[in-house]
């Protein structure tokens, strides 16, 4: 993802990040290096899943853990354009018995219908109404009294945005989310070279149509507004050193001012994609999962 320079330069609020909690668990969980036993009867699977959403089926895969189930379930929403689709860690996810739920928003990669930024928490809510339908949650094993959103960079504002709507979830977890509202602040010409640099995979777009309609679709959308519903939500808070920590430490100081003592917060010293942190970055996700209640 290339979201970062330009918005950047476009920085609305300065300063560290106000939380820190440096290295993974002292244990490893065993799902990090560990396989399942296997169960002949109830194999741990790979469904392709179409999911109706606005007039279209976007595309979807679920990771099914092994065993019996139901499962608890971990819906994975990715970021912009989404080259980084955070497979590793819908597999360790699925090894510690859990299921992984991916998708891919209206217009990208492969999903029918143009890409839109407002659309995009819409195909969330599509992907926790097409799990909740009782034949889809038998089918593929999902218990639907723990289902947890979690959303990386652009997913993390999809992802909180869902959340903020949806208090029957079972929790919400971040990882260096980006408030899509910042950049849909920014001057049009940063706008247009930020998109520019986020285009691939992604249908119906020019790099101007999309720096117009950041503004009408992630705007109304701001971390800001997302308070109030996740008050009562657990939430798993994880920034790094790519400079846009501040806008998490801002919600997760508002949802506290509000009385919200679910949020369990974490920094690492790494990119945005945390990628010489993954098995940091799933450790810490298994674990705040297993401890979920």
């Amino acid at each position: 993802m290339r979201l970062l320079p330009a918005l950047l330069a476009f920085s609305l609020l300065s300063g560290a990040s106000a939380v820190a909690l440096a290295g993974p668990p002292a244990s490893l969980p065993a799902a990090i290096y560990t396989d399942p036993a296997p169960d002949a009867a109830h194999p741990a699977r790979m469904e392709v899943l179409h999911i109706p959403s606005g007039g279209v089926e976007i595309n979807g895969v679920a990771y099914l853990a092994a065993g019996p189930g139901p499962h608890p379930t971990v819906v994975i929403c990715h970021g912009l354009p989404g080259n980084e689709k955070n497979l590793d860690l819908a597999q360790a996810i699925r090894r510690a018995g859990w299921n992984a739920v991916t998708f891919n928003y209206r217009g990208s990669w492969g999903s029918p219908g143009v890409f839109r930024f407002g659309q995009n928490p819409e195909d969330a809510e599509a992907v926790l109404a097409y799990l909740r339908d009782p034949a889809h949650a038998a089918a593929l094993g999902v218990d639907l009294g723990r289902v947890v959103i979690l959303g990386h960079s652009m997913g993390g504002w999809v992802a909180i945005s869902t959340a903020a709507h949806h208090p029957e979830l079972a929790g919400l977890v971040t990882y260096s989310p980006a408030d899509m509202a910042r950049s849909a602040a920014a001057p049009e010409a940063i706008r247009v070279r930020l998109m520019a640099g986020n285009m691939e995979g992604l249908a119906g777009v020019t790099a101007q149509s999309m720096a117009a309609e950041v503004v009408t679709g992630a705007e109304p959308r701001s971390f800001a507004k997302a308070a109030d519903g996740l008050v009562k939500t657990p939430w798993l808070a994880l920034t790094s050193d790519d400079g846009l920590a501040p806008d998490t430490d801002a919600l997760v100081a508002a949802v506290r001012a509000k009385g919200g003592t679910r949020v369990e917060t974490g920094h690492e010293a790494t990119d945005h994609g945390w990628n010489d942190h993954r098995i940091a970055l799933e450790a810490r996700v298994i674990t705040w999962l297993q401890a979920l209640k």
